[in-house]
């Protein structure tokens, strides 16, 4: 029995095209891949029509999906192109390597997520207290990514060392020219390195390896056994080295720890494949590798011609003329540069020079298009999967909505049917903590329309796994998510939360959030009461719109503004001055969301307690708020707001705390200043009066207050100062001066002369 080792580059078009032909003049009885053995029963599903690359074999524990490994496939991948092979031919195909089972007992990696999923009552999620930031995945073994450098990607310092940059271009001019015994010869540089940097080969690289000798052993029993494997594993699974450790193999082993896992496979990115994603044998281009592997000749201007055709459809210049400039200067480049072949590094450069000139922006809009070349694989349905997961497809499938790992706009009309169901499907999942679909920006009061942008990430599949825990459609598992939730969320959260409960159309998680939110109302603060209200009053008002079914929001409403306004006074008391700045922005807040919901009872309590800020005690940014809001809402005649600026700028008093009131009367508008001329007099003549110390420090306040005036409107206050400057000067007449001025005229008009 004779075995075969076709020792590759993971995800190297090179190496497929290699290892194709290779498999094609060696017709083995048996083939072994690298990868996970217990994913044998998935291989069948890759031979589907459905199942389209990038594609990855997802292992989780079993109950804890948190823990979770991929092993990506891309078109390209030299695994992919042996496993189809071999299915197309009938050639008995399986994996080799450590179980998954074995490696999550081994090394459990639970994703870091975006937005952690909500725990269970009772339960701890293993996803909070994770670091925020982009969700980071761990692929599998198939791609050896555990370790640094050498071992992590050894052909590419071969083709480095001979000067490129570009390892698949080198593979092209230097290794597939030379037809057989292109894998021995790897193989007996890689036994080279590995014989002079011993030490980079780990403790669970050797156990992975000893579980690849054990395969191969049982495979040879059968007859021939081609081994496609990353060449750094090569020289440990020769016949020598089976026969070597034929012994020692066996008790390595023994007792290895394993826990319960799942396994099935799911779509994947080109994203995900790049070295951008924190994938550790990422490439730098998916688009680049998979261009190669479709492209056999005439590499160089098929691929500038693609680049031409997108920029053209972006409304740009790129002339047939300019494909064949850029062509010859890559070719030039690469002379240049000692390399027989243009690289990604040539194209690039030479795109940049020929396209772009100084502009970044034709490199900018080919990155994602056609560098990455992002695709989105997919799988057949018969593919193993949660309840959850099926229920999402046929909601999809209903709603015509596709999976892309593109981002997409999308706007919905919520008067119609479809957009509305969208809409909740957009929503539920967001209660999941499957953000595939964000708002782009807030909604307007009233609006019909929602803006969403769409984009499907590969870690979702695990986060769908881990939602059914939740329930097996996205109805139950969205409405027990947010009841389990409602169980420990505060006041504000409560709010918040309801709201997304009624834009999820979900009653029954809505009912019980509104019942918690007024059952903790009775022990909140001032603070959490105010917050809660923005909340409470959008939805009272946008729930209507989309005729909701669910309780009334409004008399929760009332209750939490007439606790919030009971509670205000003494909350505005004797505040330090980044306290005050903090309760005036929920003051704020709080009083537009009266003022949107325009209920009566609540707006009458929430006046009186507007009045009662007027008052000796409260920090001085909020009396001068409350002052501005009483006269907003016309509670105030003129006279009346002059006096209390009167009283606020009377001699005597203490410059900062003038400076504070000031402030929050100003507020955001300066709407006092623009319209009475006597109030802006006021503070034209508290400001003159001011010494160079007290000016300096007022200024900022100042400063501060009017910036939020608009520009249009500083300009008038300044046109009205200096108008209030004319009028003072002319009061004041200085004969003496004005004779000087007459006798001059007199004497220019020839008046002096006739005397």
């Amino acid at each position: 029995m004779t075995l075969h080792l076709l020792p590759i580059r993971h995800h190297g078009p090179g190496s497929a095209r290699s290892v194709l032909a290779a498999l094609d003049a060696l017709a083995p009885a048996t083939l072994l891949v690298e990868g996970p053995p217990d994913a044998d029963p998935l291989i069948p599903f890759l031979a589907d029509q459905g199942t389209v690359p990038p594609v990855a074999v997802l292992a989780h524990v079993h109950l804890s999906p948190e823990q979770s490994v991929f092993y990506p496939l891309a078109e390209f991948s030299p695994e992919w192109v042996a496993i189809r092979w071999a299915l197309e031919r009938g050639v008995p195909v399986g994996f080799m390597d450590l179980p998954a089972a074995v490696t999550l007992a081994q090394e459990p990696s639970p994703l870091a997520a975006r937005d952690p999923l909500p725990e269970v009552e009772g339960e701890k999620s293993s996803l909070q207290g994770e670091r925020e930031g982009e969700a980071q995945l761990r692929e599998g073994d198939l791609q050896s990514c555990e370790a640094e450098g050498l071992v992590q990607d050894p052909l590419a310092l071969l083709a480095q060392a001979a000067g490129y940059s570009d390892f698949e271009r080198w593979w092209d001019a230097l290794v597939e020219s030379r037809g057989e015994g292109i894998f021995d010869a790897v193989n007996e540089v890689m036994a080279a390195l590995r014989e002079e940097d011993a030490g980079h080969t780990s403790e669970r690289d050797l156990l992975r390896e000893a579980q690849m000798r054990e395969i191969i052993r049982t495979a040879l029993k059968k007859g021939d056994v081609a081994v496609v494997c990353g060449a750094w594993h090569a020289p440990a699974l020769t016949s020598e080295a089976l026969e070597r450790e034929k012994k020692a193999d066996p008790a390595r082993l023994k007792g290895l720890p394993k826990v319960k896992t799942s396994l099935t496979v799911t779509p994947w990115t080109h994203g995900r494949l790049t070295q951008a994603s924190g994938y550790g044998a990422g490439i730098t281009s998916p688009g680049w590798y998979a261009h190669l592997f479709r492209t056999p000749q005439h590499v160089s201007e098929s691929w500038l011609t693609r680049s031409a055709r997108l920029l053209r459809e972006k409304g740009l210049d790129a002339s047939s003329a300019q494909v064949i400039d850029a062509t010859r200067l890559a070719d030039a480049l690469a002379a240049l540069r000692g390399r027989s072949l243009a690289g990604l590094d040539e194209l690039t450069d030479a795109t940049q020079a020929v396209f772009a000139w100084d502009s970044d922006t034709p490199l900018r809009l080919l990155s994602e298009q056609l560098f990455v070349g992002e695709v989105l694989g997919s799988v057949p349905a018969e593919v193993p999967a949660v309840p959850l997961a099926q229920d999402l497809a046929a909601t999809l499938k209903t709603l015509r909505l596709k999976q892309e790992a593109t981002t997409r706009e999308v706007t919905l009309d919520l008067r119609e049917d479809a957009g509305l169901n969208k809409s909740h499907l957009f929503h539920r999942l967001n209660v999941l903590g499957i953000p595939w679909a964000r708002e782009s920006h807030a909604r307007g009061t009233g609006t019909f329309k929602e803006e969403w942008t769409l984009r499907w990430e590969p870690e979702y599949a695990v986060r769908l796994i881990e939602a059914s825990r939740y329930g097996n459609t996205l109805v139950r598992a969205a409405n027990a998510a947010a009841v389990s939730r409602a169980r420990r969320a505060d006041l504000a959260e409560l709010s918040r939360l309801l709201e997304v409960t009624r834009l999820a159309n979900l009653p029954d998680a809505a009912r019980f959030a509104l019942a918690k939110l007024d059952e903790r109302a009775a022990s909140a603060d001032t603070a959490a009461l105010l917050d809660a209200l923005p909340p409470l009053a959008r939805l009272a008002r946008y729930g209507d719109v989309r005729s909701r079914e669910g309780d009334d929001p409004r008399p929760v409403f009332r209750t939490l503004t007439a606790r919030a306004a009971a509670g205000l006074p003494n909350a505005a008391h004797a505040l330090k001055d980044d306290a005050a700045q903090d309760l005036q922005k929920q003051l704020a807040e709080a009083d537009r969301a009266v003022r949107l919901l325009d209920d009566a009872e609540a707006t009458a309590e929430w006046v009186l307690a507007l009045h009662a800020l007027d008052a000796e005690g409260t920090a001085p940014l909020l009396r001068g708020d409350a002052v501005a809001r009483l006269r907003d809402r016309q509670l105030l005649d003129e006279d009346t707001v002059r006096g209390r600026l009167g009283a606020a700028l009377a001699p005597g008093q203490d410059v900062p705390t003038v400076a504070a009131w000031l402030d929050g009367f100003l507020g955001e508008g300066g709407v006092t200043l623009l319209h009475d001329s006597a109030a802006l007099g006021l503070l034209d003549d508290w400001v003159v009066a001011l010494d160079e110390e007290q000016f300096g420090e007022v200024l900022p306040a100042l400063r501060r207050s009017l910036s939020r005036i608009s520009p249009p409107e500083r300009r008038r206050l300044g046109e009205d100062l200096r108008g209030l400057e004319r009028e003072t000067a002319s009061a004041e007449v200085n004969d003496e001066l004005g004779m000087l001025a007459v006798a001059t005229g007199l004497r220019l008009l020839g008046v002096g002369d006739a005397k």
